[in-house]
């Protein structure tokens, strides 16, 4: 089989705004051979878009090597094309304008792209809007425009950043199956794709294999093969079965990292998002245990939302998560029950036993004569373990846990943390 894509032992670091790096992505093995579909899945901090950044030539990889057709990837290559999530139309420019754009820079002759660019259109389903500018278009028909000037290029491998997840659920799934009938009846030259997608069933419909990323730094964790035959029905009991499996993977615990600032980190979810999910558990149907796809399609909200909130629930002590299905403790049945004040008490009270920056956070405001320490000496203890957004972003979910819990206080103005009830130093 021939090989599209091979990535060996790649790595990529960013500097961080003190200039020391900051590890995304660390060994990655990969391959796209010829007539995949291959869906790449991770949580934040995973690097899947930095990998599909490498394979498209975008960005270089730091060490390792990254091969299309055998030959090293140096920048972008012809040959490769990539569908963005946000569209990436120039709003100025029409349609046709727009999706000739790549055969431009290609060198093609005016009416040559312009046939192709034409041609493309009425494939993908635009046939009599290329007059029109991309304001005058739904989100789904931009991203049909995207999608559209990406196959103009006759490219080899296709690549598709999350291509779907800005659009509804009805328009995504439709123009899911356009681009899967469009490979499979093979009217397009396309020989190889690759998805980066937070979506777990998006991923089990389209794909050949499953490729799950770990998180800080990247790494291939699991890889699932599908078998069945396209199109594929959401739910027949082996697609249902895929995705349980999948779920079960993602939500499975890492081992623990090495670093200690690894002990801090946080899923990046707030109170309302974790006790909405808590009650919708705690209700009928579920009554308390739930396959995570259920509840998920219960929810209505993009997995990307409810993994932190199943994370922090499960961090509490409030639930555990376990082979894709979640249920709730008895500490999470007795909150599940409890008025506000108890709820409160009870949150502040895991966070001390079970959230270490929490419980640091508390245990050196104690230490201080005034109960008060600004937030500087938390962000660079955080700072030494991710990237300074990541790091302020730790810090405003710790804030906003640890208020609720009423364990410490803040003010927004000074940035400044107090023990509850001490006045401003």
């Amino acid at each position: 089989m021939s090989m599209l894509i091979e990535l060996n032992n790649v790595s990529k670091a960013f500097r961080k705004t003190d200039g020391a790096p900051r590890t995304v992505l660390e060994g990655v093995n990969f391959v796209l051979a010829q007539g995949e579909i291959v869906a790449l899945l991770g949580k934040s901090g995973s690097g899947k878009s930095t990998l599909l950044r490498i394979i498209a030539g975008l960005v270089a990889a730091d060490s390792g090597t990254a091969a299309y057709n055998g030959r090293p990837i140096n920048g972008p290559a012809r040959g490769i094309a990539m569908v963005f999530q946000s569209f990436a139309l120039f709003p100025w420019l029409t349609v046709q304008q727009n999706v000739e754009l790549g055969l431009e820079a290609q060198g093609m002759a005016p009416a040559e792209r312009r046939a192709r660019a034409e041609a493309m259109l009425e494939l993908i389903g635009l046939a009599g809007f290329g007059g029109a500018l991309p304001r005058e278009l739904s989100g789904g028909m931009r991203q049909r425009v995207g999608i559209a000037r990406a196959l103009a290029t006759q490219p080899d491998v296709l690549l598709m950043d999350e291509a779907f997840s800005a659009l509804d659920v009805l328009t995504g799934e439709t123009l899911r199956d356009d681009i899967l009938e469009l490979w499979g009846e093979k009217r397009i030259p396309t020989r190889g794709i690759l998805i980066v997608s937070h979506n777990i069933e998006e991923a089990v419909m389209m794909s050949d294999r499953i490729i799950i990323l770990s998180s800080d730094p990247g790494r291939i964790r699991d890889e699932v093969r599908i078998d069945l035959p396209r199109p594929r029905n959401a739910d027949s009991p082996e697609v249902r079965a895929l995705v349980d499996h999948v779920y079960g993977l993602m939500t499975r615990r890492a081992a623990p990292a090495a670093a200690p600032a690894a002990d801090y980190r946080l899923p990046e979810t707030d109170v309302n998002r974790i006790e909405s999910v808590l009650e919708l558990l705690a209700d009928a149907p579920f009554g308390g245990r739930a396959d995570l796809p259920q509840l998920s399609e219960e929810a209505e909200l993009a997995d990307e939302e409810l993994f932190p909130a199943y994370e922090a629930l499960g961090m509490l002590g409030l639930a555990t998560v376990e082979q894709g299905d979640i249920a709730l403790t008895p500490l999470g049945w007795r909150y599940a029950q409890a008025g506000h004040t108890e709820r409160q008490q009870l949150f502040g009270q895991q966070l001390l036993a079970h959230v270490p920056l929490a419980a640091r956070i508390r245990r050196e405001l104690e230490q201080q004569a005034g109960g008060t320490l600004p937030e500087g000496p938390f962000l660079e203890l955080l700072a030494d373990g991710t990237e300074a957004d990541g790091a302020q972003r730790m810090l405003e979910v710790a804030i906003e846990w640890g208020r609720y819990g009423e364990i410490y206080e803040y003010d927004f103005h000074t940035g400044v943390l107090k023990l509850p009830g001490r006045d401003d130093a």
